[in-house]
């Protein structure tokens, strides 16, 4: 256990950053959250505007407690989006960081956190164990993402989702494909049938079938297994490869709607619909890849933006948490403000306990001796 004080030996202060990213709206905190902590004897201070993009103004976080100022000179700093190593070299000696950090790829930006001699967790790296459900930001994000992939895909594609039985006739419900089923996945196929679709779901872990039924989905079983460690899949054989896209291809063209959500941490997204499945899908219908930040799911993916391919359309939205981030802002902030509460007493000082294997799983840089 290592316990300590406040650089200035003085009250801890949480410091809550505005995010700079281009279409970024959410906020690492959020007003309701701020008595739990200073109830703690900590002190918040929000940058200016932090909240705006979260429909939450300066004076609702003072009313809960919160005092307005430069939050990267706080001693525990919070933020949504890695930070960039021009803000990282604004940050103190001794400072704790906590927040998405992207520490397989944005290797540079973690060399400056060692250099800069902080200590930083990256929500991301949370061991996804029981107890740390509640500090779980990747999956509470995920959920978000989820359920606006398929109020995408149902804007896009020119068709009911649900069946209608009208004096003009009967329209069929849409049929929707979920590749991927974590929680991103199960919120989107969940989404699709309370819109009314005919809900699909595949992934190459078997054992993922029971929760697809669960939501009151339907299972597309290929005959391909890739069951991995931590809750994710492992990487496919090329010959394993090969016949989930030959399979794919012939299964894909029998739905209007396509949401892919398949991701392997520290690597490119596989591809999982080859630009012949787009081919082979019906006029009008819509693919939602929501892997474009890493490659994509689709072949003819072009990250960030909305496309029309073989008459069908492609979209690759990068950030949907931030487009609600109402509520995204709101369960994040709950996922830091129980993080928090493992590396903070209830005396208001750091108690960084790195025997812990959440907090020795969530630190990329500080007391690397004990990490590593």
């Amino acid at each position: 256990m290592t316990e300590t004080e406040s650089p200035t030996g003085s009250t801890l202060t949480i410091g809550v950053v505005k995010e700079t990213k281009p279409g970024e709206r959410r906020v690492a905190l959020v007003p309701k959250l701020i008595e739990r902590l200073t109830k703690r004897g900590l002190r918040v201070v929000v940058e200016q505007g932090a909240g705006a993009g979260a429909q939450l103004a300066d004076e609702v976080f003072t009313e809960a407690g919160a005092t307005m100022g430069d939050a990267w000179s706080a001693d525990i700093v919070l933020t949504v989006v890695p930070p960039s190593v021009a803000d990282i070299e604004r940050l103190k000696p001794g400072t704790v960081l906590i927040g998405f950090l992207a520490p397989l790829t944005n290797t540079d930006e973690v060399a400056a956190m060692k250099k800069a001699g902080i200590t930083a967790f990256a929500v991301e790296s949370i061991p996804r164990i029981s107890r740390a459900q509640a500090m779980d930001a990747l999956s509470s994000q995920a959920n978000v993402a989820g359920y606006r992939a398929v109020l995408l895909a149902a804007q896009r594609l020119p068709k009911f989702f649900p069946m209608l039985t009208t004096a003009a006739g009967t329209v069929p419900p849409a049929k929707a494909l979920v590749l991927g089923v974590g929680v991103a996945g199960l919120q989107a196929l969940a989404t699709a049938k309370r819109l009314g679709a005919q809900a699909t779901g595949y992934d190459v872990r078997p054992e993922v079938a029971e929760q697809v039924r669960s939501v009151g989905a339907q299972w597309l079983d290929l005959g391909i297994e890739a069951a991995g460690e931590g809750g994710y899949a492992r990487e496919l054989t090329e010959e394993e490869r090969a016949e989930q896209q030959r399979r794919l291809t012939e299964a894909i063209g029998g739905f209007d709607v396509v949401i892919t959500t398949a991701l392997v941490p520290g690597r490119k997204a596989p591809t999982l619909v080859t630009a012949e499945a787009v081919r082979g899908m019906k006029a009008g219908s819509v693919i939602v890849d929501m892997a474009g930040e890493t490659g994509g799911n689709c072949e003819l993916t072009e990250p960030g933006k909305d496309i029309v391919a073989h008459d069908v359309t492609i979209c690759s939205p990068l950030n949907l948490p931030a487009e609600m981030p109402v509520h995204a802002s709101e369960l994040y902030a709950r996922n830091l403000t129980e993080l928090l509460e493992l590396i903070v007493d209830t005396d208001g000082k750091l108690a960084i306990d790195f025997s812990d294997e959440v907090v020795a799983g969530a630190c990329v840089a500080g007391r690397d001796e004990e990490v590593n």
